[in-house]
């Protein structure tokens, strides 16, 4: 096992591939934002504020994702995804994630934006009655202050995170796909201890940075 690239009481973050770091598998909820298998990139957009990237390393296709998940097994997971990409096995139901205000204008037809995502729920989880909305939504400001304070183009908001984690069973928090940190940093917030693994050292740079500071939500 090599050595944490960050850790604190409550979190640590590991550098590399899930799939070959197992440490993640010690803890008892699952919520993660991996690679869609969309092949994702974007040009530059000065009007938006936004640069030219690449892409998200694994977005080829949904190999590192379904990889990850058949080492999680059937424990409870809630895993983001797209509606343009095949979906998990086994999924129990789907939450729909309302992003933000100003998302989705690149790749809308005829008017109507792609503003909204699913958030798989996968595993065995307690039987409860109704109580939440499968509409889930964030007060952050906007898709280029969200990207500029998290340094990831696709970095969610740490309330939909924390809401998210707020109706998981109790435990430890397993990100194999952690980014730039955010369901770390909303593990963190509400008292939970966490366990991520990302591939990608400059977002694992941004999540130690961010984890090492007072880790405040990016609204």
């Amino acid at each position: 096992m090599p050595e944490p690239y960050y850790a604190d009481d409550a979190v640590t973050l590991y550098l590399g591939d899930s799939r070959e770091i197992h440490a993640w598998l010690a803890a008892d909820v699952l919520l993660t934002d991996p690679p869609y298998g969309i092949g994702w990139k974007r040009g530059a957009n000065p009007g938006r504020g936004s640069a030219a990237h690449a892409g998200i390393r694994g977005d080829a296709d949904t190999a590192a994702r379904d990889d990850a998940l058949a080492l999680w097994g059937d424990r409870p997971a809630m895993v983001f995804g797209s509606f343009y990409a095949p979906h998990p096995a086994a999924v129990r139901h789907v939450l729909v994630y309302r992003k933000l205000a100003d998302s989705g204008v690149v790749g809308s037809t005829t008017g109507y934006r792609r503003d909204v995502e699913p958030v798989f729920l996968l595993g065995l989880w307690p039987k409860r009655p109704g109580a939440w909305s499968s509409v889930v939504s964030s007060n952050a400001r906007g898709v280029g202050h969200l990207a500029r304070k998290s340094g990831h183009p696709h970095a969610k908001p740490v309330d939909v995170l924390e809401a998210l984690i707020g109706t998981c069973p109790p435990g430890v928090v397993a990100d194999p796909f952690a980014g730039s940190g955010s369901t770390l940093v909303a593990a963190r917030n509400l008292g939970r201890r966490a366990i991520g693994v990302e591939i990608d050292e400059r977002y694992a740079e941004r999540a130690a940075r961010r984890l090492s500071q007072a880790a405040l939500p990016l609204v």
